[in-house]
């Protein structure tokens, strides 16, 4: 009895002595965690201290506020902190009401897109080729001598879009304005230049043809008699489109390779939206006149032999007004035009150098000698 009575009485003890020391008594007295955790009074500390500081509601507020941050990492760089359902890749070339509802604006959406690079001499021109496109084209009028007003008498030119810097090359504007995400509407684009004579050309059975014969890149045939350089580009009268020619002995080392095949030149080519993708990012460099990137089309699609070719059957002329020739510079007694030729040939140089090396650099990088690889 007198045993069990000293145990009781230990227990009463430990237990007022517990409840009455602070919790960092428990520390102090170094009690080990197993021993305390046998006690279920002291697993709780809020209930077992009593004069305990609240916790802060700061770090509660901390804690939600980290909770309600967003990172989407699969957004476009620098959008990865929106909400995906508000993140928009793609934009247009629709124009937009000042007032009412914004969806009644559009009554119709085209689905193809034409630009022109273009100087005021030559605005009875471009008026013929305008009247070639549909309202199912955008027109899109790049101005290299910074006069735009003077369009207003067509009125087509009231509902086109006008962009005016002086004395820049319609590859300078493509780089800046036709920004794959920017045109993503359109299944087509057209790239032309402004002498081009399109009498014999009709913008959809041109589109038409393309579709049946499944070309991604594309331009109308030339008409032969009007000084054509290559023979790829000539127009065929017995067909309505060639992907293949033959040229001058020791012109093409591959028949599948320009300029006997998968080439078109650069003055009125046709990309399909995904093609153009490519060749966006492909002309992203010092290239603004063009010369050479028609050699290079044919790294943007696959079998190019196949899906680069010209349109026998909507054919053009090629005029050949050195219109933006004139916009260069008189140096050394040397007119104009022979400036920006020799500019011209300079770029070609540096694109074809350019080209080489990326593609040397790509396959060393993957363990690959370049000097193995034949021609493709």
């Amino acid at each position: 009895m007198r045993l069990m009575l000293s145990v009781c009485c230990g227990i009463i003890f430990g237990l007022i002595v517990g409840i009455s020391l602070p919790s960092s008594s428990l520390t102090k007295l170094n009690i080990t965690s197993s021993i305390v955790s046998n006690f279920p009074i002291a697993r709780d500390r809020n209930n077992v201290v009593s004069d305990q500081k609240p916790a802060d509601p700061s770090i509660k507020i901390q804690n939600a506020t980290d909770q309600l941050k967003i990172w989407v990492p699969s957004n476009p760089r620098g959008a990865e902190r929106l909400p995906p359902g508000i993140v928009a890749s793609e934009s247009d070339y629709y124009p937009r009401r000042l007032w009412g509802k914004p969806s009644e604006d559009l009554q119709s959406k085209p689905k193809y897109l034409v630009t022109f690079t273009v100087g005021i001499k030559q605005k009875h021109n471009i008026d013929a080729a305008v009247k070639k496109f549909s309202d199912d084209f955008t027109i899109l009028l790049f101005h290299y001598d910074g006069k735009t007003t003077e369009w207003d008498e067509f009125e087509w030119s009231k509902k086109a879009i006008h962009v005016s810097v002086r004395k820049q090359t319609k590859w300078w504007y493509a780089k800046r304005f036709l920004h794959p995400d920017i045109v993503a509407p359109y299944d087509y684009i057209f790239i032309w230049d402004e002498d081009l004579g399109v009498e014999h050309f009709d913008a959809k059975e041109y589109i038409k043809l393309v579709k049946k014969h499944g070309l991604e890149i594309s331009q109308p045939g030339l008409d032969p008699r009007r000084g054509t350089t290559w023979q790829m580009t000539k127009r065929r009268g017995d067909r309505e489109v060639h992907t293949t020619t033959e040229e001058k002995p020791g012109w093409c080392a591959d028949p599948h390779l320009p300029p006997c095949a998968a080439f078109v030149e650069i003055m009125a080519p046709v990309f399909s939206r995904d093609a153009w993708r490519c060749v966006w990012y492909m002309i992203q460099n010092d290239l603004v006149h063009g010369w050479g990137l028609d050699f290079a089309l044919r790294k943007c699609v696959d079998p190019a032999h196949k899906k680069i070719g010209v349109v026998d059957a909507q054919w053009i002329v090629h005029q050949g007004l050195p219109s933006l020739g004139n916009e260069g510079e008189a140096k050394d007694g040397k007119a104009p035009w022979k400036g920006v030729r020799d500019r011209c040939r300079k770029e070609w140089t540096m694109f074809q150098s350019r080209v080489a090396n990326a593609e040397k650099a790509y396959f060393k990088s993957i363990g690959v000698d370049p000097s193995n690889l034949t021609s493709h």
